[in-house]
């Protein structure tokens, strides 16, 4: 099963955004290196449309001749076996300290046969490995899916650093990977990998059944990601508070579902952010061509 009907298809019309932007679209984009931080990726969880969108999106974007990296977390329903996970061991090492404690972050890898895909896992025995995804086997949300979405983040940017790669653009799908636009732009700004680096975030309207444990803000703090970034947003990080989080420090965003809430679409127009209305005939065109408006390529600002 796959998301997107077609893959290889023409050039799309230029589509419709909420956002006009200026620009003129090229007929042949350049290569571009994409960074894909997934919550969910077919067929590793269950298919649903994060998951399929997950792999059927960097399948079609690596397959249009851009180069990409894929992560997703190793949530612990994920068969390792069958899926044939394995270590990275010069990845792998890592401690990030949340909260004044130590967590030894760990790296695995594998392929999506049919797509062609190379996955990375972040992983970790008290946050991923021994636990389901977002909710327990009772169907209760973890009490510190904060952290847990904060030791992703970081440990997604750690492990890109490691690998001396530098992306033009990184798109987010997914509660999990809501903090990484705010430590793109404050925490990692200076490195090398991300100085020039264009968020993308997709927005869902499935998301937290519960808000965040209450020391969020105090477990975000690295850098300069410090809690007083925070402080126009409630104490209580619900999925809205953690969505416009994500969108306040976004360059460009994408709402997937019809029933996303009206009230982040109308935020991220108050801080004239790029939206890009979601077509499932020409999605992939769509996102190649809004990371292009948004990272054009340097001989294209050149010429205009």
């Amino acid at each position: 099963m796959s998301l997107f009907a077609k893959i290889e298809t023409p050039r799309a019309v230029i589509p419709n955004f909420f956002c006009i932007f200026a620009g003129q679209k090229s007929s042949k984009m350049a290569k571009k290196k994409i960074l894909f931080i997934n919550q969910e990726i077919a067929p590793y969880v269950p298919d649903n449309t994060m998951s399929l969108m997950g792999r059927d999106l960097s399948q079609a974007i690596q397959e249009n001749g851009h180069e990409i990296r894929t992560f997703m977390p190793k949530w612990g329903n994920i068969n390792e076996r069958r899926g044939q996970l394995h270590e990275v061991i010069r990845l792998s090492g890592m401690n990030l300290i949340i909260d004044d404690t130590d967590h030894p972050l760990i790296i695995k890898v594998a392929s999506i046969p049919t797509a062609k895909v190379q996955v990375y896992f972040i992983d970790n025995d008290d946050y991923f490995n021994k636990r389901q995804m977002g909710k327990d086997e009772s169907g209760v949300d973890y009490s510190d899916n904060g952290e847990r979405a904060i030791f992703y983040a970081r440990g997604v940017l750690e492990t890109v650093k490691k690998l001396r790669w530098v992306p033009k653009v990184i798109h987010c799908q997914g509660w999990m990977s809501a903090v990484v636009p705010l430590y793109i732009k404050t925490a990692y700004h200076d490195e090398p990998s991300f100085a020039n680096t264009k968020v993308v975030t997709s927005l869902f309207s499935d998301g937290l059944g519960k808000p965040l444990d209450k020391n969020f803000k105090q477990c975000v703090e690295f850098r300069e990601a410090t809690a007083d970034l925070l402080s126009e947003y409630s104490d209580v990080f619900d999925y809205q508070t953690l969505c416009k989080l994500a969108i306040a420090y976004s360059d460009g965003i994408i709402p997937i579902d019809k029933d996303v809430n009206p009230e982040l679409l109308d935020y991220a127009k108050e801080k004239n952010i790029p939206i890009l209305k979601y077509n499932s005939d020409t999605f992939a065109d769509d996102c190649e061509d809004f990371y292009n408006m948004l990272a054009p390529d340097e001989e294209e600002v050149e010429e205009e």
